[in-house]
């Protein structure tokens, strides 16, 4: 199912994302080449008599207000899909930014379903369970980068990506996706063609650089920090993309070399969240 360790929860990257149409339902659908960074959570499970979820980690303070988060849900889901009456100890280490863009709940829940389907040994389609608690889950469960369709529930394979560095910035401001939604404007974007194979990071930069974020300029206007944390990165020496992933607002910057990501991540304010390494390919 997925090269993951079951526990890790990496942080999921919107290399583009299309806005292109509306189901009758105001469900947007979107078009988007998510991948992973090598940043992210970690959730442990331990057998227990009931379901409960302890919180530590540098970004835990944030979730501490939120009684029934994702990962409870997610649990939740997998003990009445698989019939199971035993509890879990559920352990997160929270390492990412919460409403930051980066799929940071949805690869926990993802990550909870790993553990607990292992600790209590039943075999579930996780995938499809994935569906029902967010747009984000099912790439989060196989982990690996994957073209999203659809509402994010249709996924595609893609072609290898090329070795890259990649840099990770958030102005430690959340934006609540719906309201990103809310106030993007224009009409709808086509899908994009994948090509067969990138070169190396700079033939995947200059191809992902016309398709863009359908919701950049949306989430700039609700959050202008955004701009601020665009600028710095595509100033860093060997940026060869600067973009915000997903509804933001955490920004991503493409490097020819994991080292020249971290180098440029360490310049950065130390007021911000930052990341700098390989993408996960």
């Amino acid at each position: 199912m997925s090269r993951l360790d079951p526990g890790f929860a990496p942080a999921k990257v919107n290399l583009y994302l299309r806005v292109t149409g509306r189901r009758a339902d105001g469900f947007h659908l979107l078009d988007s080449l998510a991948v992973f960074a090598g940043v992210g959570d970690r959730v442990s499970a331990t057998p227990a008599d009931t379901l409960a979820l302890s919180l530590a980690g540098p970004e835990a303070g944030a979730l501490a207000a939120e009684p029934d988060n994702l990962v409870l849900r997610a649990a939740r889901a997998l003990a009445q899909a698989a019939g199971v009456s035993r509890g879990a100890a559920l352990r997160l280490e929270k390492n990412l930014p919460i409403a930051s863009g980066i799929g940071g709940g949805s690869a926990d829940a993802a990550a909870a379903l790993r553990v607990l389907a292992a600790l209590w040994g039943v075999s579930a389609d996780l995938p499809a369970m994935a569906e029902r608690l967010g747009a984000d889950v099912p790439v989060c469960v196989t982990g690996q980068p994957a073209r999203m369709q659809g509402v994010g529930e249709v996924l595609s394979p893609v072609p290898s990506l090329p070795p890259c560095g990649l840099l990770l910035a958030n102005p430690r401001l959340p934006l609540a996706t719906p309201a990103v939604f809310r106030a993007r404007q224009g009409g709808f974007s086509p899908e994009a063609s994948l090509p067969e194979a990138w070169a190396d990071a700079a033939d995947l930069a200059d191809w992902l650089r016309p398709l863009g974020n359908d919701l950049q300029a949306a989430a700039i206007t609700l959050c202008p920090p955004v701009a601020e944390v665009l600028a710095a990165i595509a100033a860093r020496p060997g940026c060869l993309l600067a973009r915000m992933s997903g509804s933001g607002a955490t920004c991503f910057g493409l490097f020819a070399t994991a080292a020249e990501a971290a180098g440029a991540a360490a310049a950065l304010p130390a007021g911000w969240w930052r990341w700098g390494g390989a993408l996960a390919t």
